[in-house]
């Protein structure tokens, strides 16, 4: 008579699975019924693991039991997790093991990287499988706040790069916002040929961070940037607080306006970035602190909104407007619709042989703009930085914009594109 078998759902019939089990063990070597034997420790091996699964072994107890087994001792850890002080506070349980010690004691020690994992980290998407997370700026991004409320236990912020970039990553919703903007082709744009594309990542991990913080009460449409809207932003300019206003009055349009000071090696002096939804986001460094320099930069990133140079294939831009702009039409596109945003075409102060601050204030006054956007166009039109240097608001505009986490050191001043 063929034995039944089926599929064990409930306890009773568990214990009775286990019981016949045992009974066909019991029976002789020669006369076992292995194929029967087989077949239900697999149904019972199935029950087990969905009602009682086992709890994976600690991680320190693991690397203890693995130092027995080989008889390694704390002097034998020491290359995998670093100094001798390191060893003993993650055997006793005082530090963490950090994913760059995992990943060294499990290809020197074999120890399974699902024990020494206590929080499954989410796979990293196909473009950032290559990441070298020791290459981030962490300090310097640290310095601006990036890490606040990470967890650092006793490590320091460089030992536990990789976790506090997914860190910060889970800030923003994830890495999936990554390859549209930080890993795609820069032709085109006008970046600097030092730049570093992990300060560049990292930065607009910043920019972004701040970003998800402010909610949206409108959703942004094309239509809104209307040459009269434009102007209107213009007009703040002759407002002390001006560039405050332009962050309210951006934000009526569904547009974010975010100032993040860059990091090292960055070159930046703003980014356009068109976010899932259609969100836009205009980042500015304020690299150059004048003025004039706020007003043009913000005017250039939004005239690449406005003209349509983003979309879904081209989500972001960003800027070093120190560099020339010749080898890319956009670049000259959004170059003169912020000349022609800021001032009237029939602008010819510039021509003068000289211009005095009298008239740039009285020209100013006239067309409602603040006078260092007029003395930024002359100044750049001459390339001559030297006059009128106490209209452009040299100083000015960081201290506007200075708060907790916002680090300026080492930021300049110097004269630039206007």
């Amino acid at each position: 008579m063929e034995t039944q078998f089926k599929v064990i759902k409930t306890e009773a019939e568990y214990r009775s699975a286990l019981a016949r089990f045992e009974k066909l063990l019991e029976a002789d070597e020669e006369h076992r019924a292995y194929d029967d034997m087989e077949l239900l420790s697999v149904l019972i091996e199935k029950y087990e693991d969905e009602h009682y699964p086992i709890d994976p072994p600690d991680p320190i107890e693991a690397i203890k039991f693995r130092m027995e087994q080989d008889g390694l001792t704390q002097k034998d850890l020491i290359p995998y997790i670093g100094s001798r002080s390191k060893v003993s506070e993650v055997l006793s349980g005082k530090r963490e093991l950090t994913l760059a010690m995992i990943r060294a004691l499990n290809k020197h020690l074999g120890i399974p990287a699902e024990v020494l994992i206590r929080k499954p980290q989410k796979p990293l998407p196909r473009a950032l499988a290559d990441l070298d997370f020791s290459k981030f700026p962490i300090k310097a991004m640290a310095k601006q706040g990036a890490f606040i409320g990470f967890n650092l236990g006793k490590s320091r912020i460089e030992e536990k790069a990789e976790e506090a970039i997914r860190w910060l990553v889970d800030c923003i919703d994830g890495f999936s916002t990554i390859p549209k903007f930080a890993l795609r082709k820069t032709d085109g744009m006008r970046l600097n040929a030092m730049l570093d594309t992990y300060a560049l990542i990292g930065w607009s991990l910043l920019v972004l961070r701040e970003a998800s913080e402010h909610n949206m009460k409108v959703r942004f449409k094309p239509e809104f940037l209307t040459e009269k809207f434009i102007k209107t932003l213009v007009s703040l300019s002759v407002l002390d607080d001006g560039p405050q206003h332009a962050v309210d009055y951006l934000a009526k349009a569904g547009i974010t306006l975010i100032i993040q000071p860059h990091l090292p090696h960055t070159y930046l002096d703003g980014a356009v970035f068109l976010m899932d939804g259609g969100r836009p986001i205009i980042a500015l460094t304020l690299r150059y602190d004048r003025i004039d320099n706020f007003w043009f930069v913000l005017l250039h990133e939004l005239g690449h909104l406005a003209l349509g140079h983003l979309a879904d294939e081209k989500s972001w831009i960003a800027d070093d407007l120190d560099l020339s702009s010749q080898d890319s039409p956009q670049e000259i596109e959004a170059d003169q619709f912020a000349s022609r945003m800021l001032l009237p075409e029939d602008f010819d102060l510039d021509r003068k042989e000289r211009v005095t601050p009298m008239e740039v204030l009285s020209y100013a006054r006239e067309n409602g703009v603040h006078p260092a956007i007029v003395a930024g166009r002359i100044r750049h039109t001459r390339k001559n930085y030297r006059i009128l240097s106490d209209l452009v608001g040299i100083g000015y505009v960081r201290k506007l914009f200075q708060k907790d986490g916002k680090s300026w050191d080492g930021l300049k001043t110097k004269e630039t594109i206007s």
